[in-house]
C-alpha cells in the first residue's frame, strides 16, 4: 500500500535531504531543501508593495498600464543567504518595478483600467527561458509542444516523458474582478513570448485566445500583438481587495509559485468609507514607498528553497507518496504533479519572516491567503512557540472579505483564510508600550485542511510563524474611527433565486496500482447520479444571463477546498451534512464572496446572479487541484 502524504526526512547539514522508498524498498534522494530552521527571523522589515505607475496623462477618463513579466533575482532570503530567481510582473516603462509580489494596481470604482499584459520571458538575447519549476506535460495543460491542433490537450505518450522545457505560456486573471470574458484570463487564452527561437510547429496562442482578441477588438477598437492581450476591467463593482495572477491551463501552480501575482485594490463608490474614517494612509503613485503607511496590504505564501536559494517544487510524484514508478504506460499516475505541496518556510510580501514596525494606534491590513495549497488559521500573539492553540494577545476586527465591506464590524481572536481568500481587518495596537514585541502566527496544519480541528497544527518553530510586530513611539495623532463605532457601507442582498444547482468535488484513485492516488481531483455533477466532469467535457452549467442561483457544493473528499466562481460575487447561505443538519456562515463571511471554503462531507449553498454573459470558470483555488481537473467551464447566457 502507497501511503498518502508521507515522505521522509533526513537532516544533512543546513539543508533537510527529502527521500522516498521506491517499490522495491531501496530509498532515494530525490532533492535536498533548505533547513527552515536555519533562516533567521524577524531581521528584515516587511516590504510594503509600491503603486504600480500608470501611463495615463492627468485628465485622461481611463487608467492605462503596461504590465510585462520578467524573470529577475531578489533577495527573499535574509541578508546572507543566497538571492533567489522569481518571476515578477512591472511597468514596462520603469525597470525599477519589476517586483515579486507585484506592484499594486490602485483603481477607483466606475473608472476604468486597461492594461497590456505581455509575456516577456525571454533572455538577453531573445531567446525564450523555459520553466523555472518542473512542468508534469501529462496533464490536461496548455501544451503548446503539439501545435494548433493538440493545444490546450492531454498528450498521449508510450513512455514517460521529461518535464516540459519550452517557452511558458501565460495569461493574467483578475482575482474578483467583474469583467468581460475577454478580459478575464480564461485559461486557454495564454500566449508564448515573442522570442526569436520559438519550436517550430509549436502553438503560441492558446485556442480561444483569438477568439477574445477579436471581441476585444471589435468592443475596444484595440488588436492585441503577438505575445501580449490587453484587458479591460470596467470597475463596476463594490470596493473591494482585490488580486491579479497567472491563469494558464495546467501550470497556474507553478507559475503563480514562481512569483507572479499582486494586488488590485478598488476604492471609491457607494460601497467605500470617506477617507480618514478607516487607518491610513496607503501606498500612493510616485510616492518613495517608504511611508509610513497605516493600511498595507500583506500576501502570505508559503515557499521551499534549495541551498542555493533557488526556489524548491517537487519534480516527482515520489515527493508526495512515495511512488516511485511505473508511470506511463504501465500505471495512470502522473510522474511529476502532485496533489498538495506545502513550503516550508512562510514568506510575506516577499520575504521570509519579516518584521513590521507599528504605532500605537489602529491599522488597517489587507490579508490575501497567496499560498498554492496552504490554509492560513492567523493569530497575533506574545510567544510564537506557545503551545497550541495560543489565546490572542490582541483581537482583529473584521471589516471586510473577499467582495468588500461586511455588514458590520466583526470583532475575533483569528483570521482563517483559505488559498484565495482576503481578510480586510483593523488591529489597535494603542496602549501598547514602545519596545512591545507581538508575532503573528499560523495554527491551521502543514497538511491538507479537514476543518475538524482535530489535525496537529503548523509546526511552531517554522510554518506556524509568520511575521512579528515591534512598537514603536507614536509619532502623530490617530484620527481614524475606534471599529466599534464603525458604520460600514449597506450591503443588499441578492434576491430570490431560479434555480438550485447541485455540483459535486470528487477525487479519482488510481485504476491501476492499488492504494494510490488520486491520479486527478475533479468537479462533478449530481443530476442523474454523482458524475464526474473533465475539463475538456461539455460545459454543465449554464445559467440564463440575470438568473440567480444557488449552488449546493457537496464535498464528497476528505479535505476542505475553496471554491472560485469567475466574475460574480456571491453570498454564503449555509453549510449542512448529508443528513440535512446546517449550520449558518462564519461571522466573517456574511458579506460578498468568490471564494468558500467547501468543508469535506458537507454541503455548501452559496447564491449568485448571473448578470455578465460570456464563458467562464470555476475551480478549487487549491492550484495543485485546479491544474489537473478540477476546474470547470462554465456559460452565462445563450
Amino acid at each position: 500500500m502507497i501511503t498518502r502524504r508521507e515522505f521522509l526526512k533526513t537532516g544533512v547539514g543546513g539543508a533537510v535531504l527529502l527521500v522516498y522508498r521506491g517499490l522495491a524498498g531501496g530509498s532515494r534522494a530525490i532533492g535536498a531543501i533548505m533547513n527552515p530552521a536555519r533562516i533567521a527571523k524577524y531581521v528584515v522589515p516587511l516590504p510594503v508593495p509600491p503603486v504600480m505607475p500608470s501611463l495615463s496623462a492627468r485628465g485622461e477618463p481611463i487608467d492605462r498600464y503596461v504590465i510585462a513579466v520578467r524573470q529577475i533575482r531578489r533577495q527573499i532570503l535574509p541578508p546572507g543567504d543566497p538571492p533567489t530567481t522569481v518571476w515578477g510582473y512591472g511597468a514596462v516603462q520603469d525597470p525599477g518595478t519589476f517586483s515579486s509580489p507585484g506592484f499594486t494596481l490602485e483603481a477607483v470604482a466606475d473608472r476604468p483600467v486597461r492594461v497590456r499584459w505581455v509575456n516577456e520571458l525571454v533572455d538577453e538575447s531573445g531567446g525564450y527561458l523555459p520553466h523555472l519549476l518542473p512542468v508534469d506535460p501529462t496533464l490536461h495543460w496548455a501544451n503548446p509542444t503539439d501545435g494548433p491542433s493538440g493545444r490546450d490537450s492531454r498528450p498521449r505518450f508510450t513512455s514517460t516523458p521529461n518535464r516540459y522545457r519550452g517557452p511558458v505560456p501565460l495569461v493574467t486573471h483578475l482575482h474578483g474582478g467583474h469583467s468581460a470574458d475577454h478580459s478575464d484570463g480564461f485559461p486557454e487564452a495564454w500566449y508564448l513570448p515573442r522570442a526569436r527561437d520559438l519550436p517550430a510547429g509549436s502553438a503560441t496562442e492558446g485556442s480561444l485566445y483569438a477568439r477574445f482578441r477579436a471581441m476585444y477588438a471589435r468592443t475596444h477598437g484595440v488588436s492585441w500583438s503577438p505575445g501580449s492581450a490587453e484587458f479591460h476591467y470596467g470597475n463596476q463593482q463594490r470596493a473591494a481587495t482585490m488580486w491579479y495572477h497567472d491563469h494558464s491551463l495546467g501550470i497556474t501552480r507553478l507559475n503563480t509559485y514562481a512569483g507572479l501575482a499582486g494586488f488590485y485594490l478598488l476604492r471609491g463608490g457607494p460601497a467605500d468609507l470617506p477617507p480618514g474614517v478607516l487607518p491610513g494612509p496607503a501606498p500612493s503613485a510616485g510616492d518613495d514607498g517608504r511611508g509610513p503607511y497605516h493600511e498595507i496590504p500583506i500576501v502570505i505564501q508559503d515557499r521551499s528553497f534549495a541551498s542555493d536559494g533557488s526556489l524548491f517544487y517537487p519534480g516527482s510524484r515520489a515527493f508526495f507518496d512515495r511512488f516511485a514508478g511505473p508511470y506511463i504506460p504501465r500505471s495512470d499516475l502522473p510522474p511529476i504533479w502532485n496533489p498538495e505541496f506545502f513550503g516550508t518556510a512562510m514568506m510575506v510580501n516577499g520575504r521570509t519572516w519579516p518584521y513590521l514596525e507599528v504605532e500605537p494606534r489602529r491599522f488597517r491590513f489587507r490579508f490575501l491567503n497567496g499560498c498554492n495549497g496552504r490554509v492560513l488559521d492567523l493569530k497575533i500573539v506574545t510567544d510564537p512557540m506557545a503551545r497550541r492553540p495560543v489565546p490572542a494577545a490582541l483581537p482583529v476586527w473584521h471589516i471586510g472579505s473577499d467582495g468588500g465591506f461586511l455588514p458590520e464590524p466583526v470583532r475575533l481572536g483569528r483570521i482563517l483564510l483559505a488559498p484565495a481568500e482576503r481578510a480586510d481587518v483593523i488591529v489597535d495596537f494603542t496602549g501598547l508600550r514602545p519596545g512591545t514585541a507581538l508575532y503573528l502566527i499560523n495554527e491551521a496544519p502543514d497538511t491538507a485542511f479537514p476543518g475538524d480541528g482535530h489535525t496537529p497544527p503548523a509546526d511552531p518553530a517554522t510554518t506556524g510563524q509568520v511575521m512579528k510586530f515591534v512598537v514603536r513611539p507614536l509619532a502623530g495623532q490617530d484620527r481614524s474611527v475606534p471599529p466599534d463605532q464603525l458604520t460600514l457601507p449597506s450591503l443588499t442582498r441578492i434576491g430570490q433565486e431560479s434555480r438550485t444547482r447541485k455540483v459535486a468535488l470528487l477525487e479519482q484513485d488510481s485504476a491501476v496500482v492499488h492504494g494510490a492516488g488520486p491520479t486527478a481531483v475533479l468537479l462533478g455533477t449530481l443530476d442523474g447520479g454523482r458524475k464526474a466532469r473533465m475539463w475538456s467535457d461539455p460545459v454543465t452549467e449554464n445559467p440564463a444571463l440575470g438568473a440567480t442561483e444557488i449552488w449546493e457544493i457537496h464535498n464528497f473528499t476528505p479535505d476542505a477546498h475553496p471554491i472560485h466562481v469567475h466574475e460574480v460575487l456571491f453570498h454564503v447561505l449555509d453549510r449542512r451534512s448529508f443528513n440535512g443538519a446546517a449550520r449558518p456562515p462564519e461571522p466573517w463571511e456574511r458579506g460578498f464572496k468568490d471564494t468558500v471554503i467547501a468543508y469535506p462531507h458537507q454541503i455548501t449553498r452559496i447564491k449568485a446572479t448571473f448578470d455578465r454573459a460570456g464563458l467562464f470558470v470555476w475551480h478549487c483555488h487549491l492550484l495543485e487541484h485546479e491544474d489537473n481537473e478540477m476546474m470547470r467551464p462554465y456559460r452565462v447566457g445563450a
